[in-house]
């Protein structure tokens, strides 16, 4: 009655070596990483349910060394803009401790489709995150590979 339409918000992380070449993506269509070390709970396509509706879980100790950086998106595949949906984050947690540790409110985010959140860069044994925040368009991560490009 209220004129309410289901959106299908999709989260990726995306896996790239030192030269920029994506090598491994996970998402909703691959839910692990060929060497196991990023998982997606699966597609949640009605934001059904209590608390994250998608998570992505990277074990920051097995990603392989040819990975440098690991960039995090979100994308709706359903296709309205994010000025359109009610109540849509994406946060950061710190799964030791269980600490947030960056949310992002993609409701109030404006006219696109999608938006690159936040890279993880391997700097020699530890790994630097850097929130970006930048907005994109498609409804999958593979329309948004050049708008990630200047962030690796």
């Amino acid at each position: 009655g209220g004129g309410s339409v289901d959106v299908d918000l999709d989260a990726n992380a995306l896996m790239f070596d030192g030269s920029g070449q994506l090598v491994d993506a996970v998402w909703f269509r691959q839910l692990q990483s060929k060497d196991g070390s990023v998982r997606h709970s699966g597609d949640n396509r009605t934001g059904a349910g209590d608390g994250d509706d998608e998570t992505i879980t990277v074990d920051l100790t097995r990603v392989p060394a040819s990975v440098q950086t690991v960039v995090f998106s979100v994308n709706n595949y359903t296709g309205q803009n994010f000025s359109q949906v009610d109540n849509a984050y994406c946060r950061l947690v710190n799964t030791q401790g269980d600490q947030e540790i960056a949310r992002f409110n993609l409701s109030v985010q404006g006219d696109h489709t999608a938006m690159i959140l936040a890279s993880l860069k391997r700097s020699g044994n530890d790994w630097t995150m850097t929130a970006i925040g930048t907005p994109s368009r498609g409804r999958t991560y593979t329309d948004n590979l050049p708008d990630i490009r200047p962030h690796l």
